[in-house]
């Protein structure tokens, strides 16, 4: 769905902070702070996994799945 690394990247190209990210996605900071720092693919409830998805999304960010078409392969972001 997202990697921590996507996270991270979305979070950069908005400016935002992770307590940022948190309200916009309506959860904790804790929260925010466990799915960045996971290996790889974030792990966690899959609300907070569609919250935090959602909340980029409205932000204008792009998110891009492997295999997707991007002018480099690969994940990513990108802001709309």
């Amino acid at each position: 769905m997202i990697t921590a690394g996507q996270m991270r990247a979305a979070r950069a190209l908005l400016g935002i902070d992770q307590r940022q990210l948190a309200e916009a996605a309506g959860l904790s900071l804790p929260t925010i702070q466990r799915m960045e720092s996971s290996d790889g693919q974030v792990r966690g409830n899959v609300d907070s996994l569609v919250k935090v998805v959602e909340a980029l999304e409205k932000a204008g960010i792009e998110l891009i799945g492997e295999g997707a078409v991007s002018t480099e392969g690969g994940r990513g972001v990108r802001l709309r």
